[in-house]
C-alpha cells in the first residue's frame, strides 16, 4: 500500500503542487534546464546539513520528510528496525565530487574536505533519511541509471512481499545539472539544443537535464490497515529487465521495454485491456521516443491505441535516477483524479508515432470509475545501460 509521496521538482514544492501544475499544463522548464528553482536547502536544513550533504541528498531529504508526514509516520507503530529505506539515484552527489576536483586542482589535495567521500557517495541519501527517521531495516542505494528511481520501488516492493520488511521509504534523488555532467552529455548529443523538450513530437532535439526528488511509503496492508493509516493506492506490479543491446541506445524494437511492461503486468495479475493510462518514459530523443511507442504496442496489443499515454518530463525535463520514482507519483495522482495530464509542446505528428500522446491538454480518463472500477496504470523507465523498470499502480 502507499501511504505518503512527496516530491520537489522543477514544478515546485511538494508532489499535490507538481500534479496541479502539470495537469495545468505549467512547465518548470527555464533557460533550457529544469531546476528546482523553489527549493533552497537552508529554507528546510539547518546550516550545518547544508554544508554536510550534496544537493542530491537534500533533496531526498525534503521529498521524504513529506511522504512520511502524509503517511503518520509520527504516529505509527512501526518497530524501526523492520522499516527499510531503498533510494535510487543515477550518479549521487555529482556536484561534491565537480566542487572538490576543482578544489584539490586549484589549493591541493591537504584542501579537499574530509566530508567529500559521505556527500558524494550514491547511498548518501538513503543513509541520511534513515538516520532522521531512524529506519534501521534493510537500506541501500539502486544504481540503474534513468530507472534507479523504478527500480528502487520495485526492490521495496519485494522486500515487504518476502517478509523484509513491514514497509519501506523508497524513490529516487538526483541533481545532476552540473556544469560536467552537462558538458559530457552536450557532447554525448543527448541534450536539446533548443532547450524545449518535446517527447514524441516530430521535431524533438534531446532531452532536458533536470533534478528532483520523489519519494513514496510503502506499507504491508495488513500493517497500513491496523494502524488506520490513510491508503493513497498500491503498487500492484514490478517488471525489469535488460535491452542488452547497446551502452546508450535503446532496442529499437522495444523488446526489452515491453518484456518489462509485460513482467509489471503479470506480477500484478492483469492483462492489456485493464490498462487504463500509461505515464511514458518519453525523453524527447528521437531514438527513445521511437523505441517506447513501440514497445507500447508490443506489451498492449490492440489496446495500445485506446490508452492515453503522457510525459512528464515535457513539463519538467529528465531528472535522471529520480525520473521513475517522480512519475510513479504523478501516475498515482493522475489516476487518483481519473485524469491524463498533457505531453507538452507536442503538436507534430511522424510517421509510427501514432498513439494517443495526450497532446497540449489533459483529459479526463475514459474508463475511470466505470462500473466502479479502480482505473490501472503503468509508469515506464529506461535507463543507459539498457536497464528497463516498469511498475503497474492502482489509486485507492
Amino acid at each position: 500500500m502507499i501511504t505518503g509521496v512527496g516530491a520537489v521538482t522543477p514544478l515546485g514544492l511538494g508532489a499535490e503542487q507538481m500534479h496541479r501544475r502539470w495537469v495545468d499544463g505549467v512547465s518548470g522548464i527555464e533557460d533550457g534546464f529544469g531546476r528546482c528553482g523553489e527549493f533552497e536547502p537552508a529554507d528546510h536544513l539547518t546550516l550545518k546539513a547544508v554544508r554536510r550533504t550534496d544537493r542530491f541528498t537534500q533533496l531526498a531529504i525534503v521529498a521524504a520528510r513529506e511522504a512520511l508526514t502524509q503517511a503518520g509516520w509520527e504516529d505509527s507503530s512501526f518497530a524501526s528496525n523492520r522499516v527499510g529505506c531503498v533510494i535510487g539515484t543515477g550518479v549521487g552527489g555529482l556536484g561534491t565530487l565537480e566542487a572538490q576536483h576543482d578544489v584539490m586542482l586549484d589549493r591541493g589535495a591537504e584542501r579537499v574536505s574530509p566530508l567529500a567521500v559521505p556527500m558524494m557517495m550514491s547511498n548518501a541519501a538513503a543513509g541520511v533519511v534513515a538516520m532522521e527517521h531512524e529506519l534501521r531495516g534493510p537500506c541501500w542505494a539502486v544504481a540503474s541509471a534513468c530507472a534507479s528511481g523504478a527500480d528502487a520501488i520495485g526492490q521495496a516492493l519485494r522486500m515487504i512481499r518476502v517478509g523484509s520488511a513491514d514497509a519501506c521509504v523508497a524513490g529516487g534523488s538526483e541533481a545532476g545539472v552540473t556544469p560536467l555532467f552537462v558538458a559530457a552529455f552536450t557532447k554525448l548529443g543527448a541534450l536539446s539544443p533548443s532547450g524545449i523538450p518535446r517527447p514524441f513530437d516530430a521535431r524533438r532535439d534531446g532531452y532536458v537535464m533536470a533534478e528532483g526528488a520523489g519519494i513514496v511509503v510503502l506499507e504491508e496492508e495488513q500493517a497500513a490497515r491496523e494502524r488506520g493509516a490513510q491508503v493513497l493506492g498500491r503498487v500492484t506490479g514490478y517488471g525489469a529487465t535488460a535491452d542488452a543491446h547497446h551502452l546508450t541506445a535503446p532496442d529499437p524494437t522495444g523488446g526489452g521495454a515491453a518484456r518489462a511492461m509485460g513482467l509489471a503486468m503479470r506480477d500484478a495479475g492483469i492483462g492489456p485491456e485493464d490498462i487504463d493510462y500509461v505515464n511514458a518514459h518519453g525523453t524527447g530523443t528521437p531514438l527513445n521516443d521511437r523505441a517506447e511507442t513501440a514497445a507500447i504496442k508490443l506489451a498492449l496489443g490492440d489496446s495500445a491505441a485506446r490508452v492515453p499515454i503522457s510525459s512528464l518530463k515535457s513539463a519538467i525535463g529528465h531528472p535522471l535516477g529520480a525520473s521513475g520514482a517522480i512519475e510513479a507519483i504523478a501516475t498515482l495522482l493522475a489516476l487518483r483524479d481519473g485524469i491524463a495530464p498533457p505531453t507538452l509542446n507536442h503538436d507534430t505528428a511522424e510517421d509510427g508515432l501514432d498513439l494517443d500522446y495526450v497532446p497540449a491538454v489533459a483529459k479526463p480518463l475514459s474508463r475511470a470509475g466505470d462500473d466502479g472500477r479502480r482505473p490501472i496504470g503503468i509508469s515506464n523507465a529506461f535507463g543507459f545501460g539498457g536497464h528497463n523498470a516498469v511498475l503497474c499502480i492502482e489509486p485507492a
